[in-house]
């Protein structure tokens, strides 16, 4: 993935990409700015989310400092490259979603905090936050169930605890 990542992030990263493989992702690696981003890509429809198709991203970057602002910034970008992505895919019987993930050796508790909090939501389209402490392999992030996109909920668990396991 990233050659000048530290061993245990680079080691994450390379495993996220075989776990989105293994579950049918298309997965690549693009640069961003200079930062080497894991992309994972799959589309599921399901009759129980009222017909509707929804487009998953992954979006996984390693950070040599992981705080409340970088996963912040990096989750917003990471939701303007998905709608970007979908476009007009967006809407009635169609929507997008992303699982923005910084990993890194060194997390602040406050990014940790933030991610477990935070589902950010917009027009058809949502984000959960993926803080990784890649030393211990701890993956925190919004697991729950929320009233926005609530036919996604146990969807969202299942990828996430798939894509992000916690050792």
């Amino acid at each position: 993935m990233d050659a000048t990542a530290p061993d245990p992030v680079r080691a994450y990263l390379d495993g996220t990409a075989q776990r989105l493989q293994a579950d049918g992702c298309e997965v690549r690696t693009e640069d961003w700015n200079g930062l080497p981003v894991l992309v994972g890509y799959r589309a599921d429809f399901r009759l129980q989310w009222m017909a509707t198709k929804l487009h998953l991203f992954t979006l996984a970057a390693p950070a040599p400092l992981v705080t409340a602002r970088a996963i912040e910034e990096f989750t917003i970008s990471a939701l303007d490259y998905v709608v970007a992505r979908k476009g007009q895919l967006r809407g009635m019987q169609s929507g997008v979603a992303v699982f923005p993930a910084l990993v890194g050796s060194q997390v602040e508790p406050a990014a940790v905090d933030w991610a477990q909090r935070r589902q950010v939501v917009r027009f058809a389209a949502m984000a959960r936050p993926v803080v990784v402490d890649a030393g211990t392999g701890t993956a925190a992030c919004f697991r729950g169930f929320a009233a926005l996109g609530l036919f996604y909920s146990a969807h969202f668990r299942r990828k996430l605890a798939a894509y992000f396991p916690s050792s």
